[in-house]
């Protein structure tokens, strides 16, 4: 009876085996057509399995080519350089995020790689990168699984240990977070939409990366620039997201300039906003010695949110415009927002400009008694033209004594000069 059972106990484990890890065949076992040197075709067709390209080669696949892999591993593994996959559609492959299952997963040896035009739908990561130079990732539709929770989705493209890399032009929907950068330096992310997501853009110790004209909505954080130098965030718009448009923590030497950020969304757990998080269109923790310049933040909980020693920074020629409050600013130093006899334009300034130069006569200070009056009572709003409120802002100019130090624009712009930023983008 011993045996029947040892044998008995194999084949369950041996069917077990079979359903955790689907075993990877080359590309070449698949129907492909010759369509010139080293460029193949895949005819239409549903092909289940897990595949892998170990050879340089050009695929492309013909409307209706799909790669099916019944929730097991990675659909395409890429082992080889200078490989290119247009085309494709991959449903369903693993969703082990330990193992980092992803429908195409690119491994060390595959520099110089080309993934263009694909459709991924599935829970695990959709494009990883794993620790090779020169990638390119454009114009690929990746959608994760939205009843799924966020933190056990995939990212939609994952970048690790990578240079070079383009990740151009993509869409990306319902995965953990759109575009992932870990200890990536020297990368392009341009045009890229992300949506419904928990972070749009995530930066984590990645050093000297261009971010240029990306679009997130409806995320938990817009652009989440973290433990990074030297990024140049460019021309990019959030919209409808929630918590935090732009969040800034430990940024240093880097450009942020002509992004528009609006409607920035309290952060709630049903019918209850969570402590802290009220919409910040941008919150910078930490971070020294950036230029913060021509950028719109508009209707949102709080326009900008500084704390944590960021200090050295310049910020000047950006508007805030319509925001419930405009700053908050948590520590002792007094800080001035404005560069080269230019300030930022602030849509509740009631300051004057007698000379016409298109500058305030008198400081903003967002940061005064008076302010901090409104938002301990914000009912006090009802008076805010009033002469009570006037002449409790008189008394603190002439009795500076009595202020405490915080946020100065000394030269407050008449003019928003964001307007051409706020055209739709093609």
């Amino acid at each position: 009876m011993a045996r029947p059972l040892t044998l008995l106990i194999g084949c369950v484990w041996l069917l077990s085996s079979a359903t955790t890890s689907a075993a990877v065949v080359p590309i070449t076992d698949l129907p492909l057509v010759a369509a010139g040197p080293q460029h193949w075709r895949l005819p239409a067709g549903d092909y289940q399995g897990s595949y892998s390209i170990d050879q340089p080669l050009q695929l492309t696949c013909e409307p209706g080519a799909v790669i099916h892999s019944q929730g097991q591993g990675n659909s395409l593994l890429i082992n080889a350089p200078d490989v290119t996959v247009e085309g494709c559609t991959f449903l369903d492959w693993g969703h082990d995020l330990t193992a980092m299952n992803a429908a195409i997963f690119i491994q060390p040896k595959a520099h110089g790689a080309l993934v263009k035009n694909n459709r991924l739908r599935g829970q695990g990561f959709g494009v990883w990168v794993d620790g090779t130079a020169d990638v390119s990732v454009i114009d690929n539709q990746i959608q994760g699984d939205p009843t799924m929770r966020s933190q056990d989705r995939g990212n939609g493209i994952h970048l690790y240990a990578v240079k070079g890399a383009r990740v151009i032009g993509n869409l990306v929907r319902d995965a953990r977070d759109g575009i992932y950068i870990d200890t990536s330096n020297g990368n392009l992310l341009q045009g890229n939409t992300l949506e419904d997501l928990r972070y749009g853009i995530h930066y984590m110790f990645a050093n000297d990366n261009q971010v240029l004209g990306n679009i997130t909505r409806r995320t938990r954080t817009g652009y989440a620039l973290m433990q990074s130098r030297k990024l140049t965030v460019i021309g990019n718009r959030s919209e409808q997201d929630q918590n935090y448009g732009i969040l800034m923590n430990y940024i240093t030497y880097s450009t942020l300039r002509d992004n528009v950020v609006n409607d920035v969304r309290d952060g709630t757990t049903g019918d209850t906003m969570i402590t802290g998080a009220e919409g910040k269109a941008l919150f910078i923790y930490n971070s020294l010695f950036n230029s913060i310049e021509h950028n719109h933040f508009g209707r949102s909980a709080v326009g900008i949110h500084l704390t944590a020693g960021s200090e050295d920074n310049r910020i000047a020629n950006n508007a805030f415009v319509g925001n419930q409050r405009q700053v908050k600013y948590v520590a002792t130093r007094l800080q001035e927002w404005s560069a080269d006899g230019r300030g930022n334009y602030w849509s509740d300034y009631l300051g004057w400009d007698r000379n016409n130069d298109g500058l305030g006569d008198v400081a903003y200070e967002p940061n005064d008694n008076v302010d901090r009056l409104l938002w301990l009572y914000p009912q006090v709003r009802l008076l805010m033209n009033s002469p009570g409120i006037e002449l409790l802002r008189w008394v603190q100019r002439a009795f500076p004594v009595i202020k405490s130090p915080g946020v100065m624009d000394s030269h407050p712009l008449m003019k928003d000069p964001t307007l051409s930023l706020l055209k739709e983008p093609a």
